[in-house]
């Protein structure tokens, strides 16, 4: 567990932040710029003092200000990846990697150089300086470097906010990796809610340095906390499930969603695998009676939990569909007309192609097989 509980306050700013989250896992900081995110984990990583409050990792007390106790940055085994890289330019890619070993000196390693470069795929990479290396590139080496430091704690810092769409998307997967093949807890900020989807376990929202809600990231999809600070068309739940079925020439897959099952886009996946899906608002369609002869794959039962109108003339319909719930964004002319009120039985229609992108295979869980 991380219990985090700090206040710190600066020229126009206070932040007066508490959490506590399981570890290990991806515990994800999301929120607007400027709402504290960098600040908190400055306060975790102990390189920026709190005024009060206290951090604990497990049975590891790094701060507590009542009790006098503040180790040390160095002492406290936390690897930390900023948004830039900052290797060191003269050094070469082996070299940079080197040094983070070196500050482990003392400490089992669970994690060995070898390993490493599997792990990130930086064995192509060691001659180079950090000029010769991509941005992308550069970001998987000072992951590397943190984490030959053999961390008891992994805090990234927005690391992938200084790459293009194409650079991200190359390092993505070696950070999911990173979450399911070791098990060291992380802190991931971002204000980009795609990273978080993909790689948060559980998410603190964060806004002008206050903790407005935290939880597991399904259950923090369906909160009206995060839909202040999510664009409309982000908004949708977030759902995890198993693979039941392949259709690799289509290049979809089944998933069992409640008492139903649910087509979604995703390539190289085996049955057996655990899926997470976001089904947008804005994308599910609701119909009062079953419908026939569309070219929508998917028709989950579900009855409607809530009804919570929105600005622009929509609503908002909370959809149980046999455990999990669904969130659809329909117009209010629309809900007169079907006559809809919390109760009532709906079909919910969801297009599979509207997944695409949108569906991540997760947690360890098995790749199609060669």
């Amino acid at each position: 567990m991380l219990r985090v509980s700090v206040v710190k306050r600066r020229p126009g700013f206070t932040l007066a932040a508490a959490f506590a989250a399981p570890t290990p896992g991806v515990i994800g900081l999301f929120g607007r710029s400027g709402s504290g995110k960098s600040t908190l984990i400055d306060t975790i990583a102990g390189l920026l003092p709190p005024d009060e409050g206290e951090v604990q990792l497990a049975a590891s007390v790094l701060t507590d200000t009542r009790s006098g106790i503040a180790v040390p940055p160095e002492r406290r085994r936390i690897g930390y990846v900023f948004q830039d890289s900052r290797l060191f330019p003269h050094l070469s890619v082996a070299g940079n990697l080197r040094y983070g070993e070196k500050r482990a000196r003392s400490i089992f390693h669970y994690i060995r150089f070898e390993e490493l470069l599997e792990l990130l795929g930086l064995g192509p990479l060691l001659e180079r300086r950090p000029h010769e290396l991509s941005g992308g590139e550069r970001q998987r080496v000072a992951l590397g470097r943190a984490l030959l430091s053999q961390p008891q704690l992994l805090l990234l810092d927005e690391p992938l906010a200084s790459l293009d769409l194409a650079r991200r998307e190359e390092v993505l997967p070696y950070l999911e990796r990173l979450r399911d093949w070791l098990s060291i807890p992380m802190v991931y900020v971002s204000h980009q809610f795609e990273e978080v989807l993909r790689l948060a376990t559980y998410l603190v929202l964060l806004e002008n340095g206050r903790v407005l809600a935290a939880g597991p990231v399904g259950e923090m999809s369906l909160r009206p906390e995060l839909r202040t600070v999510l664009a409309p068309d982000l908004v949708g739940a977030v759902l995890d499930g198993l693979v039941t079925a392949v259709d690799a020439a289509g290049g979809t897959v089944e998933l069992a969603v409640g008492s139903g099952r649910l087509q979604v886009s995703l390539r190289d996946v085996a049955a057996g695998a655990r899926v997470r899906v976001q089904l947008l608002a804005r994308d599910i369609i609701l119909a009062t009676q079953p419908v026939h002869s569309l070219s929508v794959r998917n028709a989950l039962r579900g009855t409607v939990v809530e009804i919570t109108p929105e600005e622009a003339a929509s609503v908002l319909v909370r959809v149980d569909v046999g455990g999990p719930v669904l969130l659809a964004r329909i117009t209010e002319a629309a809900r007169r007309a079907l006559g809809l009120s919390p109760g009532d039985a709906v079909w919910v229609l969801v297009k599979a192609v509207s997944t695409r992108g949108h569906a991540f295979r997760l947690f360890g869980a098995p790749a199609r097989a060669s």
